[in-house]
């Protein structure tokens, strides 16, 4: 039996076919280095360090070869055979440990090792998580000392929700409104129809509404959702076939025109059809609206979400637009959920559930409201931040339609109200007739 050394830079050992042969490869890390990184228990470290001295010193005491000594080392003694003895013995206890290693990292490093989670979201919380992700990955390193980074995709609501049925692997989803992540339980059974009782407030941290967006002036005299039919004024809004936020806005018109008209449903379609005959394009999302209005100059009115029209007036001035409320608008209230068949396949149910319940925190709270979403739990924000949100009537989906699957039903499926009064090349199909 012999011991081998090529050099103390080590990185692996490896063993040879007697556990008695110990090969250090050349590399660059420190012998003792290693001893303290796979050494776990310091009994451990301690049995390492000391192999390692009794080689130092057996190589030390290896005689010039040729020599006298050699010959005489070259007869087993008393000593060799107990050194060897004794290495051989050390070199198990260390062949079975770094043995288990690997095991044990393997154990080990679900909670140690990086995780990235992919949240699939609607167009204009881009800023709201891109704050959020940050202080929550500050919050797990400081509570589990795990990296974590997120990952997110933005779009319509309706076609993110598509997406995810489709194969997109979110772990979270934080979408418009919560047909859309109905229709993921329903369509990809990947998390259970009673989703919307796992968290509070029916699992919608924050809320918004709908409001208007002019320019600067407000040239035609944009007060209330009547000025939004007049001939001349062109209406920006997105395609509610494809978003969540259009799907508001064409809601909140139609709930409005049935309060002004004792809950006529006739006058209310009515009312609707002219609006969208004032609709010059459609976009598939609320971002791409906000941009067709306030980048490419198109339309005297945008129909937005609160949040949104209230960063446009933040990061252009109000020497560009300007904010007009209506007299009564829509309660919006955009859910989150976890996708549970995702987030078991990546080992990150735990996180995911907690990256979710952090928004409902004063620090999530606080983020949301910094981004003009109206916080869910108000009392932990500043009282002077919650005064930025405007007073005003507002109603539920549920308190005029019924709910979410009773209004898509109606409006938003192939062939339901929206397709008989709007026509894709700009116009009411109702007017048309």
């Amino acid at each position: 039996m012999s011991i081998i050394f090529n050099s103390y830079q080590a990185d692996k050992v490896i063993y040879g076919n007697s556990p008695a042969v110990l090969h250090v490869s050349d590399q660059n890390r420190d012998w003792r280095t290693l001893c303290f990184r796979h050494g776990r228990s310091v009994g451990r470290q301690r049995r390492m360090l000391a192999l390692h001295d009794r080689c130092l010193s057996a190589q030390a005491e290896e005689p010039t070869p040729g020599s006298k000594e050699t010959e005489v080392m070259n007869r087993p003694s008393k000593r060799s055979f107990a050194l060897i003895a004794v290495l051989a013995s050390s070199t198990l206890v260390l062949g079975l440990f770094m043995a288990c290693v690997p095991k044990c990292n393997a154990a080990d490093s679900p909670a140690t090792s990086p995780v990235t989670l992919l949240n699939v979201s609607y167009d204009p919380t881009r800023e709201l998580y891109a704050d959020f992700n940050k202080e929550f990955a500050m919050h797990w390193k400081e509570q589990k000392g795990q990296e974590v980074s997120i990952d997110q995709s933005h779009g319509g609501s309706g076609s993110q929700a598509r997406a995810v049925i489709d194969g997109l692997k979110a772990d979270v989803v934080t979408l418009a409104l919560a047909y859309d992540i109905d229709q993921i339980s329903q369509k990809a059974q990947s998390l259970p129809a009673n989703w919307q009782t796992r968290l509070p407030n029916n699992s919608c941290p924050y809320l918004s509404t709908i409001v208007f967006l002019v320019r600067k002036g407000n040239p035609k005299g944009i007060k209330d959702w009547d000025d939004l039919v007049k001939p001349g004024v062109e209406v920006i809004t997105p395609n509610p076939k494809t978003s969540g936020g259009a799907r508001y806005n064409y809601l909140g018109a139609w709930g409005y025109a049935l309060q002004k008209n004792g809950q006529d449903e006739d006058k209310a379609q009515e009312f609707v059809a002219a609006l969208y005959k004032n609709v010059p394009v459609l976009d598939s999302g609320a971002r791409g609206s906000t941009t067709t209005f306030v980048q490419r100059g198109i339309g005297d009115v945008l129909i937005a979400w609160e949040n949104e029209a209230l960063l446009a007036v933040k990061e252009l001035g109000p020497d560009k637009v300007e904010l007009v409320v209506p007299s009564v608008s829509i309660l919006a209230e955009p859910p989150v959920a976890l996708v549970d068949k995702n987030a078991a396949a990546h080992n990150t149910t735990e996180i995911a559930t907690e990256y979710l319940k952090y928004l409902y925190s004063p620090v999530g709270q606080q983020i949301a409201a910094k981004h003009f979403y109206r916080p869910s739990k108000p009392d932990d924000v500043d009282p002077a931040v919650v005064k930025q949100f405007p007073q005003l009537k507002l109603f539920t989906v549920n308190d005029v339609f019924g709910s979410w699957s009773e209004a898509q039903a109606k409006h938003f499926k192939d062939g339901g109200v929206f397709d008989s009064i709007y026509m894709p090349s700009g116009g009411s199909a109702a007017a048309a007739k």
